[in-house]
């Protein structure tokens, strides 16, 4: 009998019909059952004659599939099972939202989303990509944004290694918004007019475009990195963004078929929804109801902005996808959207550390990471980005390759201080106005003795020579200086009452208080 881990994916494949269009014309389900679930989830068509189904058994134990639709004229002899094993050591099962406004592994294993974006990487040569993957390796991101269209876009002018659709006469595109787009009323700041290439058929995905996805996604799943998969975007020449209304469902119905049972998706509507002019409300509500309809495995969800915020209250959407504020503000505001919505708050983007020009890609490493700080000590998650000027314009942020700056090994040192965090997340409490405090658990109902349990205290741009700290006066409680920026815990010693705590008057200082044991 076949066997699968837990979380795993296990796959069934068949020959079918090829004449006409497979995509559209025949249609392919599997249904799978155990003594603690049963899930019917869609197939599709990868060419070749071929058709597949992906499944994810969250349950250890025996499983039977049955395969059905009008794909084959001998679907009555499709049936089988297999045998779902425990999860190896690194596998801790999708990452889903815990408590309301947190995350976590279905193990119940704390998840900091400590995330990065390079949008076009799986679109770059295949050394480029191989290379980012060695860099994801040894990085400390356990999160990555990209893209299954490509982008055009400054620094990304170059064609892709493949396409998401055959090429063809340009069937399945919005006729009305193509003239309007040749007209250029779909051109946002920063973008060139360009002639469009509609040389496609919108209706047939390209095959060999997806299966490179296939291997890089499950790639990402074996390093424990979660793959935010972004379903469109404003950076576009190639047709896109107006492509008509059952060419983009179809599209979004065959990605989630697709990808739905790897552990490590999740779903980003769109980066920067708002500046694609093509679209309306309407037409994202539609999507996210596709895309949370269609999948049976309820894979985190959301949309991402560029300048007014999506409505995280709909009740498709699990968390907020969001983007600075605006230059100067950003992760501070991280408790004011957990209060307002009561859904996990991700920091995608941020501005980038780097040198270009563009006012988002050019703060200092110091600054990225101090924004990492305010966000988690707020009980907020965040997302790196480099975009460092190179003579063959590979940055990062779109082409992956090798990092540059100075934030990633900081932003380890964050993720391991956070994964000491008692109960496995931080909630912003009342400090001193100076600084953001962070509590394990939180604080509410039990007042400040069981707040001290844990906390810690980040004073970000300041710089004091010394701090006054109040404790109880009936316990001990350990007390280090971390200095973010040096990656240095210095142990204080125990401390009780009021406390003088000498401090060494630089900036992206941390006081960390434990109750000794």
């Amino acid at each position: 009998m076949q066997t699968v881990e837990k979380w795993g994916v296990f796959e069934v494949s068949s020959k079918g019909k090829s004449d006409g269009n497979p995509f559209r014309d025949y249609t392919m389900t599997a249904a799978f059952k155990s003594d603690k679930e049963e899930i019917t989830v869609e197939g599709f068509y990868d060419g070749d004659g071929v058709y597949r189904a992906r499944f994810m058994p969250s349950y250890e134990g025996t499983y039977t599939y049955t395969i059905g639709g009008n794909f084959s004229d001998n679907i009555e002899e499709k049936t089988g099972c297999f045998e779902a094993v425990a999860p190896s050591s690194g596998n801790h099962g999708p990452v889903v939202v815990k408590d309301k406004t947190h995350f976590a592994y279905a193990d119940d294993t704390p998840y900091f989303s400590v995330g990065t974006t390079c949008y076009a990487w799986a679109n770059q040569p295949m050394e480029r990509q191989e290379q980012t993957l060695e860099t994801l390796k040894n990085s400390p991101f356990n999160k990555i944004r990209f893209c299954f269209f490509p982008k055009f876009y400054e620094f990304n002018t170059k064609e892709p290694i493949s396409y998401p659709f055959e090429r063809g006469k340009g069937e399945g595109l919005d006729d009305e918004l193509v003239q309007k787009q040749k007209e250029g009323r779909f051109l946002f700041p920063g973008m060139k007019a360009q002639e469009p290439d509609y040389g496609f058929d919108y209706y047939r995905p390209n095959a060999a475009h997806f299966k490179r996805f296939d291997l890089r996604i499950a790639q990402l799943m074996e390093m424990g990195i979660e793959a935010d998969m972004i379903l469109m975007h404003p950076y576009d020449k190639w047709g896109h963004n107006v492509m008509g209304k059952e060419a983009c469902d179809s599209y979004l119905r065959y990605v989630v078929a697709r990808y739905g049972a790897y552990r490590n998706v999740w779903w980003s509507l769109s980066n920067e929804f708002d500046f694609i002019k093509t679209k309306t409300l309407e037409d994202w509500e539609r999507y996210g109801q596709i895309v949370s309809g269609c999948d049976k495995f309820h894979r985190l969800l959301s949309v991402h902005n560029g300048g007014p915020n999506y409505d995280f209250s709909k009740d498709w959407v699990t968390h907020c996808s969001l983007q600075r504020v605006d230059f100067y503000k950003t992760t501070e505001t991280t408790d004011e959207f957990l209060e307002k919505y009561g859904k996990p708050v991700v920091w995608d983007e941020i501005c980038y550390e780097g040198n270009i020009g563009l006012g988002w890609g050019n703060i200092t490493g110091q600054e990225l990471v101090r924004r990492f700080w305010e966000a988690f000590m707020r009980g907020g998650h965040c997302g790196h980005g480099e975009t460092f000027m190179d003579a063959e314009d590979i940055l990062w942020w779109s082409h992956g390759g090798v990092l540059k700056g100075d934030s990633p090994e900081r932003v380890r040192f964050l993720l391991d201080i956070l994964k000491d965090v008692p109960g496995g997340f931080l909630t912003k409490g009342q400090g001193m106005f100076d600084e953001v405090v962070g509590f394990a658990g939180g604080c509410t109902g039990e007042g400040m003795r069981t707040c001290y349990d844990y906390s810690i205290h980040y004073l970000g741009i300041c710089q004091p020579t010394y701090r006054p700290v109040m404790l109880p006066e009936d316990a001990d409680y350990e007390v280090e200086i971390i200095d973010t920026w040096n990656m240095t815990i210095t142990p204080l010693g125990r401390m009780r009452g009021f406390n003088r705590v000498e401090m060494p008057g630089k900036q992206y200082m941390a006081l960390r208080i434990r109750k000794a044991v």
